[in-house]
Order: C-alpha cells, then sequence, then structure tokens
C-alpha cells in the first residue's frame, strides 16, 4: 500500500546555463524538504520524459526565489524539461505531531464547491496559487470566469470535506468579469 503523496513544488523555468530550476513552494519547511542528495518522486506529463524520481544536487535562493539543481539535469535544455514537473512527498513524511489543523494541500482543495455564506453555490475551486505575501484560492466561478481569493480566514471562514465557505470583498468576483465584456 502506497501512502498518499503530496506536492511540494512545482517546477517552473530554466535558471542559467546548469540545470538549475524555479520552483513554486507548497511546503512551509523547503530546507528539510530539498536537502542535498534527497531523491524526489515527480508527476509530470506522460511522455515528457521527466524521471518518475529526480535527486537534489543543490538549493539556494536567489533574489527571494528558490532554486534546485537536480544530479539527472546537468544543462538548461534538460531543465526547460522540467518546466511544470510536480515534485511530491509522502503524507506520512510529515510527523503527526508536526501538521497543523490550518495547512491545506492543493490536492485536497481542487474539486471541492464554493458557496458563500449563505450556502449558495458560487463555483468551484481549481488551484491554489501561493505566493510570497498570500496565498490565493483559485476559483472557477459557476459562470466560468476565473476569480482569486485571499486563502485568509478573513475570506475563505470555513473549509470541509467537500466544499469551502468563500466570503470575499464586496465587489471582488466583478473585478475578474469586467476584463470580459
Amino acid at each position: 500500500m502506497s501512502a498518499k503523496q503530496l506536492m511540494i513544488a512545482r517546477i517552473g523555468k530554466p535558471h542559467g546555463l546548469y540545470g538549475e530550476v524555479t520552483v513554486q513552494l507548497h511546503t512551509d519547511e523547503p530546507e528539510r524538504r530539498f536537502p542535498d542528495g534527497q531523491v524526489i518522486d515527480t508527476e509530470a506529463a506522460p511522455g515528457s520524459g521527466v524521471p518518475r524520481q529526480l535527486t537534489v544536487r543543490s538549493t539556494r535562493v536567489h533574489n527571494g526565489v528558490w532554486l534546485l539543481a537536480f544530479e539527472e539535469v546537468p544543462d538548461r535544455t534538460g531543465a526547460e524539461g522540467l518546466r511544470g514537473t510536480r515534485l511530491l512527498a509522502s503524507a506520512l513524511a510529515t510527523e503527526p505531531d508536526e501538521v497543523d489543523e490550518d495547512a491545506f494541500y492543493e490536492d485536497d482543495l481542487i474539486g471541492l464547491e464554493a458557496r458563500d455564506p449563505g450556502g449558495v453555490v458560487v463555483g468551484t475551486v481549481s488551484g491554489l496559487d501561493i505566493g510570497g505575501a498570500q496565498d490565493r484560492l483559485v476559483l472557477t466561478l459557476t459562470d466560468g470566469v476565473t476569480a482569486y481569493v485571499p486563502f485568509v480566514r478573513q475570506f475563505v471562514p470555513t473549509v470541509t470535506g467537500d466544499h469551502v465557505v468563500v466570503d470575499p470583498p464586496a465587489g471582488l468576483y466583478d473585478l475578474y468579469r469586467e476584463g470580459l465584456e
């Protein structure tokens, strides 16, 4: 029986000539998750040629952006092929006493109904945008518009197994609809 895999980062664009890539972190503990020599499971598009596992060669932070290099990827061309790859860790890698009850993984949120405080369905959670200052829920509203809501208790007071309650500032959804008119 395999443990549930959780996304801890998503690979972005290449950086430099020697195989480094930017990563969008989905963990609060990058130092613990990405030590040199760590073998990390991957999830990539079928046929992409991305190995099922990558070995961390080095990590560093450049201008506030985390950069990773892998033993299997020696150059920029190889790094370009990793774009969009999800880096995974076993859910068991988190110690039970370290679990934060207010922490949610993107995989747990995607597909949940988004409801207003009155219980009316306003859309579906389609992603989690990890930001430097604050994360945002990505919602696909019932009319097909994509909207972003700050993922803080003030605007997302409830997360359950089948829905989230979203109470954004007045007019937030209209900002995303204006560009469509």
